[in-house]
């Protein structure tokens, strides 16, 4: 990615970025980094790489909305040990504290469809979950502005 975004014209390397934010363990975080490493724009960066990211945990975790509504339609699920696990963390974070800090750990983009498949509301997944990539993307997005000044 490094190498595809560094010797981009401007428009090319916000491709670059709207896809590298699409992809597991890079979205905003880590692709925002880069972007300003590369020498884009820090709010160009950043934009591109949250859009992607967004618009990738958008579509997945509306697709797992999808499905649990299916599969469980008129069934009463039988929680196993790890999902009950899983539910006690819900239960003491909550949706947006789950999906503050997930993305330490898990890509958005498997954090979302798991809460949504857990039960959590697609709206509340949904809107925590953009507050998220937003927030981490902008915060490495600072933090790559300002690595970058190191080498300057």
């Amino acid at each position: 990615m490094v190498e595809t975004a560094a010797g981009a014209e401007t428009w090319q390397q916000t491709l670059v970025m709207l896809a590298g934010g699409a992809i597991p363990f890079l979205e905003s975080y880590v692709t925002s980094f880069v972007g300003v490493l590369v020498g884009m724009p820090a709010p160009l960066a950043v934009s591109a790489a949250v859009v992607g990211n967004v618009v990738c945990t958008l579509v997945l975790t509306f697709l797992t909305g999808g499905a649990r509504s299916m599969a469980t339609r008129g069934k009463e699920a039988q929680p196993s040990k790890r999902r009950q696990r899983v539910a006690k963390y819900m239960d003491r974070l909550g949706v947006p504290g789950v999906c503050l800090a997930t993305p330490l750990v898990l890509p958005t983009m498997f954090t979302a469809p798991i809460l949504v498949g857990m039960g959590a509301k697609v709206q509340s997944v949904i809107l925590w979950m953009t507050v998220s990539i937003i927030a981490w993307g902008v915060l490495f997005g600072f933090f790559g502005d300002w690595v970058s000044g190191w080498f300057m």
